[in-house]
């Protein structure tokens, strides 16, 4: 079955300070999420010049992959499309659509199940379909990757170098926390492919798993971070920040901070581990060193094109995990039953 071009979509972040509310409004609706919480959240963007860094550090993972497709022989074009900010999707699938392409996969920028995830995207690609109508092309997603060998490897060797930068008088004293962000505890309860709850706090703590074996590192936690609903509204904890004052009262000397959950160092991030965390940790006297995420190295880039190959070439897929596998569905339909 022949492909045409790749898909690469994401979250999408605003690019100038006139951009950040409109995109926190597109974000957040129908969310009921109050206005003071999304004025705060702006501050954030603002602090960072109104600009996040997803969509460049995106576009940087694109430019590598299309040259490591090309390098297999594989020569698909590779268009951009956003869930919340330009270039949204539905523009990118209309692009495509003029282009030409007929039949297209799709990276997604989440290693997970569950609604945000995985659902969603589906949701993003219907979506988008819809709007550009008959003449859409066929849009096939690929596989969640959370547990693909060279991720782990890219997140294992990644803690290993936030070792290395602490102080070597607290590095033998130094707890690893993984992070990935909170969603709301009804999202997450919702079953799973092997029809338990709990499918995307498993498939974090099921990677954790796997990067700190895999760094030789026998203790961590796993933490949440980024929660965005209303108070009322309970969500996976404990809270990075919240941990870290656990850690101290319990006199760990330092920790290195995994962001398991996030493929690159995007506003969340940044502000989220960089900021409030590393002033929350200085605060307590902790040692702290946050590893970089995934998409920077080069294995994450060769990683989605062994996702391609996979697809293409019908091969069994390389994971590391026990659980079992999610099945994903064509042009952008739900979510098979009993995937996320």
């Amino acid at each position: 079955m022949s492909f045409d071009a790749l898909l690469f979509l994401s979250f999408g972040g605003p690019e100038g300070p006139e951009e950040v509310r409109p995109f926190l409004e597109n974000v957040t609706r129908g969310r009921g999420v109050p206005e003071q919480r999304l004025d705060a959240v702006a501050e954030h963007y603002h602090h960072f010049g109104g600009v996040s860094p997803i969509n460049r550090l995106n576009r940087e993972i694109m430019a590598a992959l299309e040259t490591e497709l090309s390098t297999r022989g594989r020569h698909l074009p590779i268009y951009f499309g956003n869930r919340n900010w330009h270039p949204l999707v539905e523009d990118t699938v209309a692009r495509m659509a003029d282009d030409g392409i007929g039949r297209a996969l799709v990276f997604a920028t989440s290693a997970w199940g569950g609604y945000s995830g995985c659902k969603q995207y589906h949701e993003d690609i219907a979506r988008a379909r819809e709007a550009v109508g008959d003449r859409a092309p066929e849009l096939v997603k690929l596989r969640q990757f959370y547990d693909h060998p060279l991720f782990v490897q890219a997140n294992a060797d990644a803690v290993g170098r936030a070792y290395a930068r602490l102080d070597p008088a607290v590095r033998d004293q130094a707890r690893l926390v993984f992070t990935a962000h909170s969603v709301p505890l009804s999202a997450d309860e919702q079953p799973g492919a092997d029809g338990q709850p709990h499918w995307y706090s498993r498939q974090v703590a099921e990677a954790a798993r796997l990067v700190a074996h895999d760094a030789d590192v026998g203790t961590y936690d796993v933490v949440w971070q980024s929660r965005s609903g209303p108070p009322s509204v309970p969500w996976l904890e404990p809270d990075i920040c919240d941990h870290l004052g656990e850690l101290h009262a319990k006199d760990v000397g330092a920790v290195v901070v995994s962001p398991i959950g996030f493929v690159s160092d995007h506003l969340e991030v940044v502000w989220d581990l960089d900021n409030e965390a590393e002033e929350k940790a200085a605060e307590l006297g902790l040692g702290f060193a946050r590893a970089a995420t995934a998409g920077t190295d080069p294995r994450f880039t060769r990683m989605i094109a062994d996702l391609v190959d996979e697809h293409l070439e019908s091969q069994p897929a390389r994971k590391l995990s026990t659980l079992p596998s999610a099945g994903c569905t064509t042009n952008g339909a739900p979510c098979a039953p009993g995937c996320c």
